[in-house]
């Protein structure tokens, strides 16, 4: 959004014109006035309530603002409105992300996975403008949080409301699948993909995993399973939701990559594991590269017209300091 005129000739005369009016009659009508005391003679000076010099000064000062505002006026102001269109669709990709309390462990980089998660999948979201972004939440539950949309806000609005433990204790991963393919396969788009994000494996739900990943790959549908986190002890910290209690201390991380694996593969997608903050990061720039859709884009410029608002506020500038002058100062000038 930029201010523009479309005769801008006028500016550059209300820069000469208006202070070359108000120098000339500075100078000039003082050959043409009297000046005469105001008192007895030998008595106390009139002394006026105000200092007149400078209100006149101040006065003078709002009436040439006043005036340039009629010359900017005339000069055709208008606020250019400049919006980037995209010309071709791009892709569609549900997240399929696990909120479940062991998503709490912290082993990534000083963050927990969950955090780890919200963070890149906004970076790739806000690098992708023209795709479309859904969001599916799982825990023992699972539910479509935020369908396929272009809009940032709603996503990241959603994402930072999500909580750790939300969708209950436990992870079901085919549940959450079911529910990403029941939505993407509407999707008319050049590329969908379903991208799981989880750190467990599926000990909940009616829906068997590797059921809903088929359901994907005879839907063409590109299955992205990223396993994050790591094995052994992992140090947790969370406050659960439903209780307020908070949750610190470590637990036993039975991560199992190798039945994330195999459920990639029933579906021919994608298996990464991403145990380190690095690797996590690297996956989706992966995926970034390989879902890709060479966009074309292009700009709509609108114009709004200001003339009238600069008139308006001329006039009434002008008007009042008349309307000051005469009826309010006129008993002092």
């Amino acid at each position: 959004m930029s201010l523009g005129f479309e005769q801008p000739l006028y500016i550059f005369i209300a820069f000469i014109s208006v202070p070359l009016f108000f120098i000339v009659r500075r100078f000039i009508k003082p050959l043409f006035a009297l000046s005469l005391p105001l008192g007895p003679p030998g008595g106390i000076a009139f002394k006026p309530p105000l200092n007149l010099k400078y209100l006149m000064r101040l006065i003078h000062s709002l009436e040439g603002f006043g005036i340039f505002l009629l010359f900017a006026a005339a000069a055709g102001p208008n606020i250019v409105h400049t919006e980037m269109v995209w010309l071709n669709r791009g892709a569609d990709i549900l997240f399929v992300l696990d909120a479940s309390p062991s998503m709490a462990g912290i082993d990534m980089g000083g963050r927990n996975r969950f955090d780890a998660s919200r963070a890149l999948l906004k970076d790739f979201a806000e690098q992708r403008p023209q795709d479309a972004i859904g969001l599916v939440a799982i825990g023992e539950d699972a539910a479509l949080l935020v369908p396929l949309t272009t809009d940032r806000l709603t996503l990241y609005s959603r994402m930072d409301t999500l909580k750790i433990g939300e969708m209950g204790d436990g992870t079901a991963i085919g549940t959450g699948l079911a529910i990403a393919a029941f939505h993407i396969s509407q999707s008319t788009a050049p590329r969908r993909a379903v991208v799981l994000i989880t750190d467990g494996e599926n000990n909940a739900g009616a829906v068997h995993p590797e059921t809903a990943a088929a359901m994907l790959g005879e839907m063409s549908v590109s299955l992205w399973v990223i396993g994050v986190g790591s094995g052994g002890m992992v140090p947790i910290d969370y406050t659960d939701p439903l209780t307020g209690i908070r949750r610190t201390g470590t637990y036993d991380s039975r991560y199992d990559p190798e039945s994330l694996r195999m459920l990639a593969e029933s579906a021919n997608g994608t298996w990464i594991h991403a145990p380190q903050s690095d690797a996590f990061a690297e996956a989706f720039s992966r995926l970034d590269n390989e879902e890709m859709v060479i966009s074309r884009s292009g700009t709509i410029r609108r114009e709004e017209a200001l003339y009238g608002v600069f008139i308006t506020a001329a006039l009434a500038l002008l008007l009042g300091l008349q309307v000051l002058r005469r009826f309010i100062l006129g008993a002092l000038l």
